[in-house]
């Protein structure tokens, strides 16, 4: 997907763009979608793309809507990210690299695995 940074400020909102263009996170407990759990899909804010199925939301109690796998395997790439002091492995939208957040070992059967997703950055879309 190529769209200028100024394409990307004109079409999300000021925090939207923080967290998904300059990698920001929104405080925990704060998002929509950290205790919501309705059946459908959570798709990238930036570009429409399919990320997570409801199916695959749990609680792990971060703060932030966590998942336990992706909708697909190619949509989200994994990088390393050393700031602040830390190695976390951060997600992007494959798509349109967009930031979601981190990618963490300590999630729940069947993967193993927690998604830990900013709300901001998806938005829920019920099924047909």
């Amino acid at each position: 997907m190529k769209k200028t940074e100024k394409d990307w400020a004109k079409e999300l909102s000021q925090e939207e763009y923080r967290i998904l263009r300059e990698k920001g996170t929104e405080p925990p407990f704060s998002g929509e979608y950290d205790n919501f759990y309705q059946e459908g899909d959570y798709v990238c804010k930036g570009c429409g793309e399919q990320l997570f199925e409801g199916e695959a939301k749990f609680d792990s109690g971060c703060g932030w809507p966590s998942f336990f796998a992706t909708a697909s395997s190619n949509a989200i790439d994994e990088s390393l990210d050393k700031s602040h002091g830390m190695f976390r492995t951060e997600i992007t939208c494959k798509s349109c690299g967009g930031h979601m957040g981190h990618l963490f070992n300590d999630g729940p059967s069947p993967t193993g695995k927690r998604y830990c997703v900013n709300s901001l950055s998806i938005k829920f879309q019920e099924r047909n």
